[in-house]
């Protein structure tokens, strides 16, 4: 494995971009801001390699941007109704920063600060520190992001946090996939599998109802693989109010252990991705809004549907949602959670 690293400046400080490239050639790489993923070269069918992940052609441009492009947001990815929670008896108020509710931790959230990086023989390791009060949310976290990459194209994502302080965390990467390489045109003809017979339906604001419904007859089927453009325009509540697939789906027998939970698959280059996880859950997000976000790696614009993302991760609304699997952190407890991504051709 081959790690080099380059720094460039940015108005908050210095950014870090680790390039890993293992014996076969393909390549990650790795910002320190909101410990993000920019790039991902893998082969197609032929052999030839194409980055599959949107990435901004300046580094800087991933600060505050929409999308949340290849970054981890925190302290809770995802949306909190009203932004508030009750903890311990107490209520917590944090920022409105998605219509009426709290999005991604906030608008200063884990995804636009400058993560500490280090760089191993086959992997990097960011951490940040988060202040208690910051953006809301009770007690001092430490908060690790260590990506691998390895011979046979599997890039691991393992995020641990610990906190001095009862707490509330979700942790995933908002990365987008376009197998047929970023800037190839939308991402309708991929095809979609899910281990999920189940999915949260929500109000207009994207926000659980609260309650688990059965996927089958309805647009949100993927337990059998299907084109993600198939159903996307249907006249359905979940597809009206995002303008396209932003769902959370509940894992089938979910117990904590890494799992197969996603296969998406591009017939035109061949390239296909499986997704493990420990999450309870996975949110499916095809790139509804990104018409005007910074300009591409190549230069050019990208547009709505270019990328889709899949964000395993815990429940949207979970502190406020007791049935749900809950996403507290005692104090001293240590939150561990795993996220692989295996490509093949």
């Amino acid at each position: 494995m081959e790690i080099a690293q380059r720094t460039v400046t940015s108005p908050k400080g210095d950014i870090t971009i680790y390039k890993m490239t293992n014996g076969t050639g393909a390549s990650v790489e790795i910002s320190t801001l909101g410990a993000g993923i920019v790039s991902i070269n893998v082969p197609d069918k032929d052999g030839k390699l194409s980055d599959v992940v949107i990435g901004y052609a300046n580094p800087s441009d991933y600060f505050y941007d929409g999308p949340c492009a290849g970054k981890i947001p925190g302290r809770y990815a995802n949306r909190i109704a009203k932004g508030r929670f009750v903890l311990n008896g107490k209520e917590y108020k944090l920022a409105i920063n998605n219509g009426p509710n709290a999005l991604h931790g906030g608008p200063e959230g884990f995804q636009n600060q400058i993560w500490k990086g280090t760089a191993n023989a086959d992997s990097v390791e960011l951490q940040y520190e988060s202040a208690d009060g910051e953006e809301g949310y009770p007690g001092n976290m430490t908060v690790t992001a260590k990506y691998t990459w390895t011979d046979t194209n599997e890039l691991i994502l393992e995020m641990t946090a610990t906190c001095d302080a009862d707490t509330i965390i979700n942790l995933t990467n908002h990365v987008y996939f376009n197998l047929a390489g970023e800037n190839s045109g939308n991402i309708f003809n991929h095809n979609l599998w899910l281990a999920a017979h189940k999915y949260l339906p929500t109000d207009d604001t994207l926000i659980p109802t609260g309650e688990i419904a059965d996927v089958a007859g309805t647009p949100m089927d993927f337990t059998k693989s299907k084109p993600i453009g198939k159903e996307i325009k249907c006249d359905f509540p979940a597809l009206n109010y995002g303008k396209g697939y932003d769902n959370c789906w509940v894992i089938d027998d979910w117990n904590g252990e890494l799992k197969e939970v996603a296969i998406l698959a591009d017939p035109v280059s061949g390239r296909t991705l499986k997704v493990c996880t420990d999450q309870p859950a996975v949110q499916v997000y095809t790139g509804n809004w990104l018409e005007g976000c910074p300009k591409s790696v190549s230069g050019n614009d990208y547009h709505d549907y270019d990328g889709v993302a899949i964000e395993c991760q815990g429940m949207p609304d979970a502190p406020n949602k007791p049935n749900f699997p809950s996403q507290k952190l005692n104090a001293g407890d240590t939150y561990k959670r795993t996220i692989k991504f295996s490509f093949s051709k």
